[in-house]
């Protein structure tokens, strides 16, 4: 008879700053929910993210899954964070002349997460950026 182990490790991380990761990489759990709810499956998934294993996705997925109140509350406290940022960039001109000194790429990538989490959706720039 096989015996089952009954504790899997989660390959989740949480950062200093209070973003879930996967871990080992740079990849939200923002980011693999967001696909999830569009219907991508965990190999759709792992083709957008490389450096994520299949493992590591369907993990991933069935916490989300089975602890589903909990990060919808952390997902919407995230997209507090990314409203209150823009708000304070659009409101404080010292905050956006500093904002402006950032490298382009960066500035462009901030810019297109805050516009997707304005609009309602999950923005997704956990991919690494290049500069």
């Amino acid at each position: 008879m096989v015996g089952l182990e009954e504790t899997i490790s989660m390959p989740l991380v949480v950062t200093e700053q209070g973003t879930i990761r996967i871990k080992g990489s740079r990849v939200s759990l923002d980011s693999i929910i967001h696909h999830f709810k569009l219907g991508a499956t965990a190999e759709q998934i792992v083709q957008s993210f490389p450096s994520l294993s299949l493992c590591d996705v369907y993990l991933s997925i069935a916490y989300y899954l089975t602890h589903r109140q909990e990060i919808e509350e952390y997902l919407k406290e995230q997209e507090t964070a990314a409203d209150a940022l823009q708000e304070q960039l659009e409101s404080n001109p010292a905050a956006l002349r500093e904002f402006e000194t950032f490298p382009d790429g960066v500035r462009s990538t901030c810019l297109t997460a805050l516009t997707i989490a304005a609009e309602g959706g999950k923005a997704d720039i956990a991919k690494p950026m290049r500069v």
